[in-house]
């Protein structure tokens, strides 16, 4: 089913820079009312605020802390499209053994997956409200096939697949619909270190709101997320195969 983006009020979290902020740019050119844009610190969204004035709501909020998820809840209570963006990669490289691994882990986990389940909860009961809406997770390639790189942030992002599967199954009834994005390296500072031809934000934005308006479950918003997509629908132990090989 489509979702036109036209008129609808968003909310996006880690909207402060990258991907975030691309995708706030991305839904104001496509005509939302208004773009609830959420960070840990609102100083770090005076650049958005600044291009589209009023149709943009800086908004205080770190997923990870209980009693601003349920202020955000309160204060965004005309949400309609919920994009769960904010996340964290702690630590890349490393052996197996790597104590940083666990270090990091416990973090990314509590911003990855644990921040999603709280902010989607949170606005499952506005959505509800205002007829159904959207929930958006962003999700990485890493979701569908773990990375030697990247060893405990691509089981957090496993984990969001996982949530953004079982929420599609249990929101339905209230007319929910959830989308799964799975982007490969997007130019950020998040993926600065990583060793692959990366796709601009701008660009990744763009494919991620005609995705949600063309109603895609699963949406792919770059060349290198496309081909292991398809890979991974194709068969997922191929794919495993594959990125293996890529890492030895």
């Amino acid at each position: 089913m489509s979702h036109p983006i036209k008129g609808t009020t968003a909310l996006v979290t880690g909207a402060n820079r990258g991907i975030g902020e691309a995708i706030v740019d991305a839904l104001i050119r496509a005509g939302a009312a208004r773009v609830y844009a959420a960070a840990r610190n609102t100083k770090d969204l005076a650049a958005l605020a600044a291009r589209h004035g009023s149709r943009v709501v800086a908004l205080q909020l770190d997923v990870t802390q209980p009693a601003q998820v349920a202020a955000a809840a309160q204060a965004a209570p005309d949400v309609q499209l919920l994009v769960n963006n904010a996340g964290y990669a702690g630590h890349s490289g490393g052996a197996f053994s790597d104590a940083q691994w666990l270090a990091e882990g416990r973090r990314e986990m509590d911003v990855n997956f644990f921040g999603v389940l709280a902010v989607s909860q949170a606005f499952a009961p506005v959505l509800a409200r205002n007829g159904g809406g959207a929930i958006v997770n962003i999700a990485s390639v890493a979701s569908l096939v773990s990375f030697a790189l990247f060893v405990s942030y691509s089981a957090s992002k496993a984990a969001v697949h996982s949530l953004t599967q079982v929420t599609r199954m249990m929101l339905k009834a209230q007319g929910t619909r959830v989308h799964g994005v799975y982007p490969g390296p997007i130019d950020t500072r998040m993926a600065a270190g990583v060793p692959f031809e990366k796709t601009s934000p701008a660009d990744a934005a763009l494919a991620i709101i005609a995705g949600i308006e063309a109603g895609d479950e699963e949406i792919f918003p770059d060349p290198m997320s496309q081909n292991m997509g398809a890979a991974y629908l194709a068969g997922p132990k191929e794919l495993e195969r594959q990125v293996a090989a890529m890492s030895g």
